[in-house]
């Protein structure tokens, strides 16, 4: 609820970010959304304002999202981009007639499974998952292609 001559909350920009934090042997971190159980992602965020370049807008959604710090690992811009029509439940946090969003797919190398931080109001559980099994898991589309094409974008990584 907004108090009392508080300005209500800006739209959500429909330009967002999904980051696969991965280890060397294939093994994916995922999240298990709060208040939609069963629907498994990736980190995923739009950005908080226009000018707000891609790869802090990931750096700053995986550590809100799992305390890890992007900036202590491997984070690389897959130069993969998706639009999508917005789930019907979400639409209400973006401007009214923005009904797509377009997504920009990075990915996180870190070297073991990685302890993690929830913020309970977003997720409510969280999983090392074998790439494969992580694809499975997913809800969204993007984010299983994404995971998916992990075997590959891994081997070209140094």
């Amino acid at each position: 609820m907004i108090a009392p001559g508080a300005a209500p909350p800006p739209y959500k920009i429909p330009l967002s970010v999904l980051v696969v934090i991965h280890t060397p042997t294939l093994e994916v971190l995922l999240l298990e959304r709060a208040p939609w159980r069963g629907y498994w992602q990736s980190v995923t965020g739009s950005v908080d304002r226009e000018e707000e370049p891609l790869a802090a807008t990931a750096a700053r959604e995986v550590m809100e999202e799992t305390g890890i710090d992007a900036r202590a690992h491997w984070l690389v811009d897959w130069k993969i981009t998706n639009r999508f029509e917005i789930f019907r439940q979400w639409r209400s946090r973006y401007a009214p007639g923005v009904t797509h969003n377009v997504e920009h797919v990075f990915g996180l190398t870190v070297p073991a499974p990685l302890p993690v931080r929830l913020d309970p109001r977003e997720h409510c559980a969280f999983a090392w998952v074998a790439w494969r099994e992580a694809a499975d898991k997913c809800f969204s589309w993007s984010n299983r292609d994404a995971i998916l094409m992990l075997p590959e974008r891994a081997a070209a990584s140094p």
